[in-house]
């Protein structure tokens, strides 16, 4: 009996084993025109394999490319694409740069301060208030969604000023969102978002009464 682990290994498993070996068989045709069909042909068992994703643009691109893959590249035929480089398909993708500017407070965002920045150009006056006002009503919001009970009012104030360097203050006459409402409504929004359980059938259980 031959054992998988004691086989040659797979190059992409998904195809199988027969597909490695018709791919093996190919690079023995020494008629390139045969070579060629051979090569259409399994290409065509490929896609057959996975019918469901026939509507992607690139996909019988992406059927040749594996065929050449699992050739190790030794395969010489007149595909309808260009041979792909082996170093191009190896070659591992470039490091994503992330931004490598800081976040004062990361529970807040990084969009809160391009708001607050665009806030303090503000001329002073009633709708400059009001802007400060839902800021800081906003920072309360995001400072409770972090599992947080509670925070005090003169919390948010500080870390307006933080973040507006000092540019931005709460006056003693604005007054934030209650604590107690803030939460309230969390709880509402999380309950709504929450689906009820399903018996064995697949169908909604009844609550009960």
């Amino acid at each position: 009996m031959e054992y998988n682990s004691q086989r040659e290994k797979l190059i992409i498993p998904e195809y199988g084993r027969n597909i490695q070996k018709m791919v093996a068989y190919a690079l023995t045709i020494e008629d390139r025109e045969k070579r060629t069909n051979a090569a259409k042909y399994i290409v065509s068992v490929m896609a057959s394999m996975n019918p469901q994703n026939h509507d992607s643009s690139d996909y019988m691109r992406t059927l040749w490319d594996h065929l050449f893959i699992v050739s190790d590249f030794r395969l010489d035929v007149d595909g309808p694409y260009p041979k792909p480089e082996k170093d191009t398909l190896e070659r591992k993708p470039d490091k994503v740069l992330y931004s490598d500017k800081k976040i004062k407070f990361r529970h807040y965002g990084k969009n809160i301060e391009a708001i607050i920045k665009e806030a303090c150009a503000f001329e002073d006056g009633p709708e400059k208030e009001a802007l400060v006002h839902t800021i800081a009503n906003h920072l309360k919001k995001s400072y409770l969604n972090w599992n947080r009970e509670s925070v005090d009012d003169e919390v948010i104030a500080h870390h307006l000023n933080i973040l507006s360097d000092g540019k931005l203050t709460l006056s003693d006459e604005q007054k934030l969102t209650a604590t107690s409402d803030i939460l309230a409504r969390n709880k509402s929004r999380k309950k709504k978002f929450i689906p009820r359980s399903k018996d064995n059938s697949g169908k909604r259980k009844k609550r009960q009464q």
